[in-house]
C-alpha cells in the first residue's frame, strides 16, 4: 500500500471546497486529469467535509469517470453525486489491499451512502478444553484458550440447547477447573445423570477420554456412527441383563436424537458453509445467515444493514461479507443468493484472513440451491415481520411525542436506572430504543465510583451516571453530528430524580433534551404511573393507553438490564479473594494455592515453607505472598 503522506500528483487529500465552490459532476470531473489508473480507494465528501461514501476501484480513473457522467445513475447515486464537494484518494499496490482498506474505512467512518452492518456481536462456540478431564462449555470471543472449538452457533440459546443434550448423552463436566480440583463429593449434575463425576474418581481418565472422543465425533458430524455404536452397546447390555446400563444408553441415544431434531435441516452434501441470502423490500434489506458445520445446521441469524434508499442486492451482499467477516473466521464455502461484483477479490481477502481457501458460489440447482431458497424465504418473512414491527413502533413513538409534548417523534430514547443492595455493588444502566426497537449494542452499564456517596443515595448515583454519560458525549461529539445524542431521557423516579438530572444537564450546557421521570404512582401499582417533567405538574395516562404500556416496557427493560449488571458485579465480588491483589498470582497459581490450602484465609496463615511446597510457587513468589499477608501493617 502506498504511503498516504508521500508526495503525489493527486488532488490534495484535505481539499474541502467552500459552499460556493463547484459540486456534483463538475467537481468530480476536475479530478480526472490527475488520477492514475491504479487500484485504490476514494472518498466523496460534502461541503462540510463529512464523508458521504467510500468506494474501492481496480482502476481509480475509470471508476471516478463513471461518476462524472451526467446521466445513467440510480436516484441514490445521483443524490450522492449532487452533494459531493470534494474527493480524497489513496492508491494501493493490489486490488485486494483496496478492498481491505475500503472495508476498514467504512467501519471507521460509517458514511451515509454506504451499506452498513449494524450488528457486530460475536457468535458463541462450544469449547472442549485442553485438560486431562476436559470441560465442555460455551465460549464467546477470541479463541485464546487451548482446546477444540466447534461453531459458530447462531445464538446462545442454540448453544445452550445443544450443551444440555450433550451433557445427557456424554456426561461431560461443565464445572470450572478450580471447582473440579477442589470437589470432595459429586455435585447435583451427577445425581441427575448429567455428569460422570470425574472430579471424585467415579470414572477413569481413559473411560472419560472415550466419552470426550464420542462427543467430538458428534460435533464433527459423525453422529450416525456414534448412535449405531451406542445402540449396539445398549443391545449387548440388554442381552447381558444389565438393564440399568441399557436404560442409560437408551437415554443417551434419545438425547442425541433431540439435538438433531432441534437443528432442523441437516444437509448431506454440504459439510461446512455459511448460507447467506438477502431480501429487499421498501428500501430495507434483511440478510439471513445459516451456519452449516459438520453437515449440521447450527442455527441462523438475521441482519438488517442500513442500505440507503436505492442500494441493490449484490451491493448489500458484498458490503455485508466484508464487514461481517472482519472479525470472524469464514468457512471454506459461502453460498450466496445473488452474485457480487468482485467475488474473486472478496474470496482472496477472506482466504487471507482465514488462512485457508474460501469459495464463493451462487448455486442454481441441487441441495445447495434448496438451502439458498430456504434462507431467502426466511429473509423475506423476517423482513415482513420487521417492517410490521417498525410500523407499530412508529405509531407508538408518535403517540409518545403527543403525550409528552415533543415536537417530533423521538428517534433515540435513553432510559436510565440504578441497581444496588443498600448501596453495595451499585451499578447504573442505560438502555436505548428507537424506531427499530431496542438498540442492544448501544446499552451501557456504569460502575458507580462515588466514594463520597451515602449508601443507597439514588439521586447521587443518577447524577454520576448522567454526568459521565454526557461529559463523554460532549467530548466525542460536541457539534452533535452523530446519532448518539438522545431526543428523550426517561428516568426511573419522580420529581426529585428529574430535578437532579435537570440540574446536571444545565451545568453541562445540555438543557435542550426532553426528560421525563417515570414514578410508580399510588401503591407502586403498574398502570398508575405518574410522569414528571421539569417545571411542570405530574400527570398520568389512561389505564389502557398503548403509550403507557410502551413506557412500562421501556422501564422494565432498563430495570432488567440494571439488575443483570448488578448481579454480575455482586457475583464477581463474592468470588473475589485477597489473592487477587497479590503481585504475580494469576488465575493458575490462585487455583493451585486454593487447591493446596483449601481457602484464602488458610493461605494468609501459611508459613513460608508451606507456601514453597505448592506446585508452581517459586521461592521468590512464596516470599512475596508471605510478605503480602504479614507485612502490610
Amino acid at each position: 500500500m502506498t504511503d498516504p503522506h508521500a508526495p503525489s500528483n493527486l488532488p490534495p487529500d484535505d481539499t474541502v471546497l467552500s459552499g460556493d465552490a463547484v459540486r456534483g459532476h463538475a467537481c468530480i470531473q476536475a479530478y480526472l486529469r490527475t488520477l492514475p489508473g491504479s487500484p485504490g480507494v476514494y472518498r466523496m465528501l460534502d461541503a462540510r467535509g463529512q464523508v458521504l461514501y467510500v468506494g474501492k476501484a481496480r482502476n481509480l480513473k475509470k471508476r471516478v469517470a463513471n461518476y462524472a457522467k451526467p446521466g445513467g445513475h440510480s436516484a441514490r447515486i445521483a443524490r450522492m453525486i449532487s452533494e459531493t464537494a470534494s474527493m480524497m484518494f489513496l492508491t494501493t499496490e493490489t486490488e485486494t489491499e483496496a478492498l481491505l482498506l475500503e472495508q476498514n474505512l467504512i467501519k471507521q467512518l460509517k458514511p451515509r451512502f454506504n451499506v452498513l452492518l449494524r450488528d457486530d456481536k460475536s457468535f458463541p462456540n462450544i469449547l472442549v478444553t485442553d485438560h486431562a478431564y476436559p470441560q465442555i462449555r460455551k465460549h464467546r470471543g477470541r479463541k485464546a484458550e487451548k482446546g477444540h472449538y466447534y461453531g459458530p452457533f447462531a445464538s446462545a440459546g442454540a448453544v445452550n440447547r445443544t450443551l444440555n443434550q450433550l451433557q445427557k448423552a456424554f456426561l461431560l463436566r461443565n464445572c470450572t477447573d478450580s471447582t473440579f480440583d477442589s470437589r470432595t463429593r459429586p455435585c447435583l449434575l451427577y445425581q441427575i445423570k448429567r455428569c460422570s463425576a470425574p472430579c471424585v474418581g467415579y470414572i477413569g481418565e481413559e473411560a472419560y477420554a472415550a466419552l470426550v472422543a464420542d462427543a467430538e465425533r458428534f460435533l464433527s458430524g459423525k453422529s450416525t456412527r456414534i448412535q449405531e455404536k451406542l445402540a449396539a452397546e445398549m443391545d449387548a447390555a440388554s442381552q447381558g441383563l444389565e438393564f440399568e446400563r441399557a436404560a442409560a444408553l437408551r437415554d443417551r441415544i434419545r438425547a442425541l436424537t433431540q439435538v438433531q431434531s432441534a437443528q432442523g435441516i441437516n444437509p448431506r452434501g454440504v459439510a461446512e458453509a455459511d448460507v447467506i441470502a438477502v431480501h429487499m423490500e421498501g428500501g430495507q434489506a434483511c440478510v439471513q445467515v445459516f451456519f452449516v458445520r459438520a453437515n449440521q445446521n447450527w442455527g441462523n441469524r438475521d441482519f438488517y444493514p442500513r442500505t440507503g434508499a436505492g442500494a441493490e442486492a449484490p451491493e448489500v451482499l458484498e458490503a455485508f461479507l466484508g464487514q461481517f467477516y472482519a472479525d470472524k473466521a469464514p468457512p471454506r464455502l459461502l453460498l450466496l443468493s445473488h452474485p457480487i461484483e468482485d467475488a474473486d477479490l472478496m474470496a482472496d481477502l477472506l482466504a487471507e484472513r482465514a488462512g485457508h481457501k474460501v469459495e464463493i458460489a451462487v448455486p442454481r440447482r441441487g441441495e445447495k440451491a434448496e438451502l439458498i431458497a430456504h434462507a431467502t424465504r426466511n429473509a423475506r418473512e423476517s423482513l415482513g415481520r420487521r417492517m410490521a414491527e417498525t410500523a407499530t413502533q412508529g405509531r407508538l413513538l408518535k403517540g409518545l411525542a403527543e403525550a409528552f409534548g415533543l415536537e417530533t417523534p423521538p428517534q433515540r430514547i435513553e432510559v436510565y436506572d440504578n441497581s444496588h443492595i443498600q448501596g453495595a455493588n451499585a451499578v447504573g444502566a442505560m438502555i436505548v430504543a428507537g424506531p427499530e426497537g431496542y438498540l442492544k449494542n448501544q446499552y451501557r452499564k456504569f460502575n458507580i465510583r462515588g466514594d463520597a456517596l451515602t449508601p443507597g443515595d439514588d439521586f447521587g448515583m443518577m447524577k454520576e451516571v448522567l454526568t459521565r454519560r454526557f461529559k463523554r458525549l460532549l467530548k466525542e461529539d460536541p457539534d452533535r453530528e452523530s446519532d448518539a445524542w438522545p431526543d428523550l431521557l426517561l428516568i426511573d423516579g419522580g420529581q426529585g430524580q428529574v430535578s437532579a438530572v435537570a440540574g446536571i444537564m444545565a451545568d453541562l450546557g445540555v438543557d435542550d433534551i426532553a426528560m421525563v421521570g417515570v414514578a410508580k404512582g399510588v401503591d407502586r401499582d403498574a398502570g398508575k404511573e405518574e410522569f414528571h417533567r421539569p417545571g411542570q405538574r405530574p400527570f398520568a395516562l389512561r389505564h389502557n393507553d398503548p403509550v403507557l404500556y410502551f413506557v412500562q416496557r421501556l422501564r422494565d427493560e432498563a430495570h432488567r438490564f440494571a439488575i443483570g449488571a448488578h448481579r454480575q458485579k455482586r457475583a464477581k465480588a463474592v468470588g473475589a479473594t485477597p489473592l487477587d491483589e497479590v503481585p504475580g498470582v494469576g488465575a493458575t497459581r490462585k487455583r493451585a494455592l486454593l487447591a493446596h490450602f483449601g481457602s484464602a484465609k488458610a493461605v494468609s496463615r501459611a508459613g513460608l515453607a508451606d507456601l514453597k511446597a505448592v506446585d508452581g510457587i517459586s521461592e521468590s513468589l512464596a516470599q512475596t505472598i508471605y510478605d503480602f499477608f504479614h507485612d502490610r501493617g
